[in-house]
């Protein structure tokens, strides 16, 4: 792989744990002495303009007409009366160098809780280049990607067979990938959306065969995942003549095989809209009040394992589960062979449980657990689902598995990487940490002998 940020050694840590003490009590100590008892006010304002801020953002989602006006004023007025209040008492700069201090002091933290050894990951093997490589790009993907780099031109010219589909005449792209394998393909690729990749990757996993990825979609969830460049897509062809190999787990649907995820629930309703690739925020304003009220849409029930969620608004069921521990990390996977299912459920009734939502995975309104099934049932025959972000409508119960390492994939020896995970935040172990080492350096000198006359 290419360079990576090298782990932290045990001194670099301590070092990290005393700037995160530090950086932590100066945050305080800012506040305190320069603010004095209007510190907690100061505290208590902000903490009252996020919970204000969040309920707004649910009643501009669950409500409509002058409400869902009102709420989006209560959205933009919060944080602004916060500031002023700030401003106005001559104090703004004192929250941002406490905030400045406080994030410094969550990020050398972290990084100071970080283990001297890399994560394990998944075991690369060496991979001889393909002798009969088929590739399918989407010239649409990603605002067209596939032209922009001249992804077809560079593939043939590294040996490969590449089919570009027709955007005005749709083909089933696993019809083509099984024609290829059955013709004598000894590696499948991708260059688009998703969407495409789970499809294919289905078709390579069935024949145990390599699959590629190029990132040429707009979001690249899986390239992201699994460490491949997502600014330039080409650099993805290197698996060709120079790659290695691992194998990752593939979710499946009833059936359906995802990369990613499936959701369920008001977001899989959502994107069912015939209107929604034409003006997807305004389908989405109009839909959504009903479907977060429950009148419109079935009544979900997902069975995970003993875990029973009732009723919940939005499901998304993953390829191994999603980071939630860490804003930065939103939306990316650390592993891809846990062999185990991601499952985030949300359900909120009111403004009070939005708000709660700023607690993250401690929010009583969110479910967030892993497991190898996930059932789904609903008091109608059939739901909404997005897999990969694709609509569907499947048939009910929806059983959802997860298949350890079914799927080769084929990647550059020099990529990206997926960057380190850093653990959750523990002051105890950050103060544990910091202080020891004052002791055992304190220890130490205690303990060395006193140098003798005329000794060096």
């Amino acid at each position: 792989m290419g360079e990576e940020p090298r782990p932290y050694g045990r001194a670099d840590r301590r070092r990290a744990a005393r700037l995160a003490l530090a950086a932590g009590t100066g945050a305080v100590l800012v506040l305190l002495v320069f603010a004095g008892l209007r510190s907690v006010v100061l505290v208590g304002a902000g903490v009252a303009g996020l919970a204000l801020t969040a309920a707004g953002a649910w009643w501009v989602l669950a409500r409509s007409g002058p409400v869902r006006a009102l709420a989006l004023v209560l959205v933009v007025a919060a944080p602004t009366t916060v500031v002023v209040l700030y401003m106005s008492a001559g104090l703004l700069w004192v929250v941002l160098v406490s905030l400045a201090l406080w994030v410094l002091a969550l990020r050398t933290g972290r990084a100071a809780l970080a283990e001297d050894i890399e994560p394990a990951g998944a075991r690369e093997v060496p991979a001889a280049p393909p002798r009969r490589p088929f590739l399918i790009m989407n010239p649409r993907s990603g605002g067209g990607k596939v032209g922009r780099f001249d992804l077809a031109e560079k593939a043939e010219a590294l040996g490969a067979e590449v089919v570009v589909l027709d955007p005005d005449r749709p083909q089933d792209v696993a019809e083509l990938a099984r024609r290829a394998v059955a013709d004598g393909a000894d590696l499948l690729g991708v260059a688009g959306g998703d969407g495409t990749q789970a499809l294919v990757a289905g078709v390579a996993a069935e024949h145990d065969v390599p699959f590629l990825v190029v990132s040429a979609g707009t979001r690249n969830h899986f390239a992201l995942d699994l460490g491949l460049d997502r600014d330039d897509p080409s650099t993805c062809l290197e698996a060709l003549a120079d790659g290695v190999e691992f194998r990752v787990d593939l979710g499946l649907a009833d059936g359906r095989v995802f990369v990613n995820n499936a959701s369920f629930g008001a977001y899989a309703a959502v994107v069912q809209s015939p209107a929604y690739r034409d003006d997807k925020v305004r389908t989405t304003l109009r839909t959504l009040p009903d479907l977060l009220a429950g009148e419109s849409g079935p009544h979900l029930v997902v069975r995970v394992g003993t875990v029973t969620i009732d009723g919940p608004q939005a499901l998304l069921v993953s390829n191994n589960p999603y980071r939630t521990d860490d804003p930065a990390g939103l939306g990316r996977r650390e592993r891809l062979d846990r062999g185990v299912l991601g499952v985030l459920g949300v359900r909120v009734e009111n403004a009070r449980q939005a708000a709660w939502l700023l607690r993250g995975g401690h929010a009583p309104g969110l479910t967030a657990t892993t497991a190898r099934e996930v059932v789904v049932e609903a008091d109608a025959p059939t739901v909404p689902a997005g897999i990969d972000g694709e609509a569907l409508t499947l048939p009910v119960p929806v059983r959802c598995r997860i298949a350890p390492g079914a799927l080769r994939v084929r990647v550059p020896r020099d990529r990206p990487g997926v960057p380190p995970v850093k653990p959750p935040m523990d002051w105890r172990r950050v103060r544990r940490l910091a202080l020891t080492t004052v002791r055992t350096a304190a220890g130490r000198e205690a303990g060395r002998p006193a140098p003798t006359r005329g000794g060096p």
